[in-house]
This record gives C-alpha cells, structure tokens and sequence, in this order.
C-alpha cells in the first residue's frame, strides 16, 4: 500500500481554486479587520468567526472596500487604507441638530453616546447624542465614522 499527503492548498491549486480572481459581480467571502487611524479596533469578521459574504459592485458596502477586493486571489491578503470619501463620507454639520430637551418622552433621559431612532420604517433615522446640557440635546445623524480614514486588513476566502 502507497501511503500519500494531499496538502489543501495543493487540492486548490488542482481544482483551479486559487485561479479565481474576485471581479466585479461576483459572491465573494472575505474576512477583514477595521481600525481607525489610532489603531483602534471597530470591526472584525474573525471575532464573529463568519467571513463578510457580498456580492461586488452592489453598492452593499462602502465603496473602498468594495474596490479593494477587486483582482485579490483566494487566499490573498492586504491593507487598505480609506480616506472619509471612499468610506463614510465627510462629516456633514447638517446633519447636526440642537434639540430643546423639553421634546424628548419623559421616560428617555439622553446620555452621551446614546443611540436614537427617530421615525420608523423607511423614513427612520438614526442619530447619536454628542452633547447635552441642561436645556439642549445636540444629535448627529452622521455615521458614526463619517469623516474618518479607515484602515482594514483583507483576506479573500472565497469566490462563489
């Protein structure tokens, strides 16, 4: 009996597997980490131990991750950096509002940080308390990291 080893990557190779090139329309998988410009950690597919399943050029995420995936092979990894325009955008002042407090329900009681919704359904917006004193709320509607860099680590693990 002849006893032999068929390494994964090897099987890969063999099937055409590392071959796929991720393009425009494709399902594809990836695993990722997003940090700020400080280091500091705000997203992870590894800790959810799920890989990120989209589909490119269906505007479903931001558009520099989307084009950053474009011509990685499977098993290929790199860092990105995006600037505010290629993420979240810029933050917009606009999109900043001061609220008299007298507004709010009796039962919410605004604290830094907090998340809102305001409306419900497809007219529903999502604000963030940002400061509050003892007549006013000032809320953003702005993403949370609208006018930031952002830097990702990107690891392609699947074309479907």
């Amino acid at each position: 009996m002849i006893g032999f080893t068929v390494r994964p990557e090897k099987l890969c190779e063999e099937e055409g597997m590392k071959d796929k090139v991720a393009q425009s329309g494709n399902k594809i998988k990836v695993h990722y980490v997003g940090k700020l410009k400080d280091g500091t950690q705000f997203d992870s597919s590894y800790d959810r131990n799920e890989p990120l399943e989209f589909t490119i050029g269906t505007e479903e995420l931001i558009p520099g991750f989307e084009n950053a995936c474009i011509g990685m092979h499977i098993g290929e990894k790199k860092e990105i950096e995006l600037s505010a325009s290629e993420a979240y955008g810029e933050h917009s002042p606009s999109l900043v509002r001061k609220v008299e407090r007298h507004f709010f329900p009796s039962h919410i009681e605004p604290e830094l940080g907090m998340q809102l919704q305001l409306g419900q359904n497809e007219e529903a917006a999502f604000v963030r308390v940002v400061n509050l004193d003892e007549s006013h709320v000032e809320l953003d509607a702005n993403h949370p990291l609208a006018g930031k860099s952002l830097f990702f680590s990107i690891e392609l693990v699947a074309v479907i």
